[in-house]
C-alpha cells in the first residue's frame, strides 16, 4: 500500500513539476529574479524524475544501466544544491561568496565523477537502481553534505528573507522553497542513516518525502501564477456582482462613464472592452462617481424610510445599511430620470470612503431593490440609443 502511494505521489510530484518548469520558463528567464530560482528546480527536477522507479525501468528498457542512471541522479543533485545556494547567495550581491559556492560545486561534481571513475569495481554486483552509485563512504558523504549544506541554508535565508519582503508573492515563493528544503533534509539524514545502518525499511516512506519535496518546490514556481489567477477572479466577481448598480446608475448620470454598459452583463464579463481587472477597476470608479452625483437628488429622509422599509421586510441585521443605501439610492436615480432639479447633496452614510466592500454589498441588494424602476430606466436608455 505505501509503495503504491510512493509511486502515484512521485509521478504527480514529478509531472506537477515538469508542468510548473514549462509554464513558468518564459517569464521566469526573463527575470534575473526568478532565473534562479527556475533552473534551481529544473536541477532538482530532472534529479526527482530520475529517482522514479518507472523512469528508472523505462531507461533500462532502453539500454541504460543502472550504474549510469544513479550516477547522473547524484551528479544533478549535487548540481541542484549548488544552484540552491547561488539562488540564496544572490540576495546578499557578494561576488566572492558566489565564486567561493561555484568552486566548491565543480569541486564536489568533479569529486563524484573521480570517486566514480577510480573508486568503483565495475564488475561488482547489481545495484538497486534507487541504491547508490558508489558504496565508497567518501562518496555519500560528499554528495550528503552538499545536499543538506545547500537545504540548511536556504532554509535559513528564505525563511529570514520572507519575513522582510514586501512583495506577497516573493514572500509565498520564499516560503514554500523553505519548506521544501526542510523536506529535503529530512530525505537525506534518513538516507545517511539508512546508508550507515542498513534500513532498507525506510525507503518508501523516504521517496515519499522527496516527492512531497517536489510538489513545494513546483508550488514555489507556480505562486506568481496563483495571485495572477486569484486577482482575476476577484476582478470577475467584481465585474459580473456590480454590472446590474453600475449600469442603472451610469445610465441616470451618463458623464461619469467612459463607455455605455452593453446590453447584457455576459457580454461585459467574457467579452470586456478592456482588461477584466481594468474592466473592475473602472466600473468602481464610475458606480461611485455616479453614487457622488446622485447625492444631489436624494431627499432628507430617504435613508431612514429604506432602513425602515428593510427591517420591516425582515432583512439581516449585518445587510440593513447596504440595503438603505440601495434605498436611497434608487429614490434618487428616479427622481434624476423624472427630470428633477438637483439640490445641496444630502451625504449618504459610508459613501465618503468608496470601499468596494461597501458597493458590493450595496450590489447584492440592487436587484431586488430597482426591479420597480427598470421600465423608466429602459425607456431612457431606448431615448439615448
Amino acid at each position: 500500500m505505501l509503495n503504491e502511494l510512493d509511486e502515484a505521489v512521485g509521478l504527480c510530484s514529478v509531472f506537477v513539476l515538469w508542468a510548473a518548469l514549462i509554464w513558468r520558463a518564459a517569464p521566469a528567464l526573463r527575470r534575473p529574479a526568478q532565473r534562479g530560482l527556475w533552473l534551481t528546480v529544473f536541477a532538482a527536477t530532472t534529479a526527482i524524475t530520475l529517482f522514479q522507479p518507472r523512469v528508472d525501468q523505462w531507461l533500462m528498457s532502453a539500454g541504460a544501466g543502472a550504474h549510469p542512471v544513479s550516477l547522473t541522479r547524484n551528479v544533478l543533485g549535487v548540481l541542484s544544491a549548488g544552484l540552491v545556494l547561488l539562488f540564496v547567495v544572490d540576495t546578499t550581491r557578494s561576488r566572492r561568496l558566489r565564486g567561493t559556492v561555484i568552486v566548491g560545486l565543480a569541486a564536489a561534481m568533479g569529486s563524484l565523477l573521480v570517486l566514480d571513475r577510480f573508486g568503483i569495481d565495475q564488475s561488482g554486483s547489481q545495484m538497486d537502481l534507487q541504491g547508490p552509485a558508489d558504496p565508497s563512504t567518501l562518496y555519500w558523504l560528499i554528495l550528503v553534505a552538499a545536499h543538506l549544506l545547500g537545504d540548511a541554508v536556504a532554509v535559513v535565508v528564505c525563511w529570514d528573507y520572507s519575513r522582510r519582503a514586501d512583495d506577497r508573492d516573493l514572500v509565498w515563493s520564499l516560503r514554500l522553497f523553505a519548506a521544501g528544503s526542510v523536506l529535503a533534509i529530512v530525505f537525506w539524514c534518513g538516507y545517511l542513516f539508512n546508508l550507515c545502518f542498513h534500513t532498507p525499511g525506510t525507503l518508501p516512506y523516504l521517496s515519499l518525502v522527496i516527492s512531497v519535496h517536489g510538489l513545494f518546490r513546483a508550488a514555489s514556481l507556480l505562486v506568481p501564477t496563483a495571485s495572477g489567477l486569484a486577482r482575476w477572479v476577484s476582478s470577475l466577481r467584481t465585474t459580473w456582482r456590480l454590472w446590474p448598480l453600475w449600469r442603472d446608475l451610469v445610465v441616470a448620470v451618463p458623464q461619469v462613464t467612459l463607455t455605455e454598459p452593453q446590453r447584457r452583463r455576459i457580454q461585459d464579463v467574457l467579452w470586456p472592452r478592456s482588461p477584466l481587472a481594468l474592466q473592475a477597476h473602472r466600473q468602481t470608479i464610475e458606480t461611485y462617481d455616479a453614487m457622488l452625483e446622485l447625492q444631489q437628488y436624494v431627499r432628507p429622509d430617504a435613508y431612514e424610510q429604506a432602513l425602515c422599509r428593510a427591517r420591516r421586510a425582515g432583512t439581516r441585521e449585518d445587510r440593513l445599511a447596504a440595503a438603505a443605501l440601495a434605498g436611497a439610492l434608487d429614490q434618487a436615480r428616479r427622481a434624476k430620470l423624472d427630470g428633477a432639479q438637483p439640490s445641496a447633496p444630502c451625504p449618504l452614510p459610508g459613501m465618503d470612503r468608496g470601499s468596494t466592500v461597501t458597493l458590493l454589498a450595496i450590489a447584492r441588494l440592487w436587484p431586488s431593490v430597482s426591479r420597480s424602476a427598470h421600465g423608466s430606466t429602459d425607456r431612457v436608455e431606448a431615448a439615448r440609443h
